[in-house]
């Protein structure tokens, strides 16, 4: 029986784990591979790492460091950040990653999309569409970069697309909410959600599990994913790795089993 999915995110910095406020003022919260062994004693269903330095400055994907988090992952792991190419993307499935997420690469080279999927299959791709609302009237736009760098494209129109290429899953990221942990733009997830039928993942705004409980109520099998919420504790967000236990865990899957 497919379950939602609750996933941690963890973004890297200088070597870093680092949490972000609409992609900017990072603030460090620990070392990445002792985050992950605790998560591991968690049991969590999914963890998500992304380099957020390595595309911003052109750089390579750090392999060793992606193939110290494969070897003490215990789940499963999606990375992203700096995958340009996809020999790139290969050598990082190779390390034992279970997925690699594209971003500016999806934008510039859509068609590595299905080159990829091709090669290591769908299952393995995940496109991480960053959106944030821009001009007078809101709309939401992708953006690439750590929302640098503007692209024109409609995120609903661009989640259609790369599901047609081949992705096997998208990450929808919501810039605006970014660390406010105020809850996730429901609205742009409904409109995304109606377009496409792959896996889908929701980050950007969780404060509370109550949030994710109204997201997979509204969609039930989906990925609710979350950085500061499971790194942060307290109105003071003192630093504390959480998680929700099974008992938690399964309310929440419970709650939205109903969902369509």
């Amino acid at each position: 029986m497919l379950r939602p999915r609750i996933i941690p995110c963890l973004l890297v910095h200088n070597g870093g784990l680092v949490k972000t406020t609409k992609f900017g003022t990072p603030k460090y919260v620990g070392d990445p591979i002792n985050a992950v062994r605790i998560f591991n004693e968690k049991e969590v269903d999914e963890l998500v790492v992304l380099d957020i330095d390595a595309s911003h400055l052109n750089k390579e994907p750090d392999y060793k460091m992606i193939s110290h988090l494969a070897y003490e992952c215990r789940m499963p792991l999606c990375y992203g950040g700096g995958v340009k190419t996809v020999d790139q993307l290969e050598r990082i499935i190779g390390l034992g990653v279970e997925k690699v997420a594209i971003s500016s690469a999806a934008v510039d080279r859509p068609t590595m999309i299905s080159q990829a999927a091709q090669r290591v299959g769908s299952q393995s791709i995940v496109v991480v569409i960053d959106v944030k609302n821009t001009g007078l009237l809101r709309k939401p736009e992708v953006f690439t970069l750590n929302a640098t760098k503007r692209t024109g494209l409609n995120p609903v129109e661009f989640a259609r697309e790369v599901a047609q290429l081949g992705a096997g899953e998208i990450v929808l990221n919501s810039v605006d909410r970014d660390g406010e942990m105020k809850g996730y733009d429901l609205e742009l997830v409904e409109q995304v959600r109606k377009e496409v039928t792959i896996p889908l993942t929701v980050l950007g705004g969780a404060g509370c599990l109550d949030d994710m409980r109204k997201l997979i109520l509204r969609h039930g099998v989906i990925g609710a994913a979350a950085g500061s919420l499971f790194v942060f504790k307290g109105k003071y967000r003192a630093v504390l790795i959480n998680y929700p236990n099974r008992t938690e865990k399964d309310a929440l899957c419970t709650y939205g089993a109903g969902a369509q």
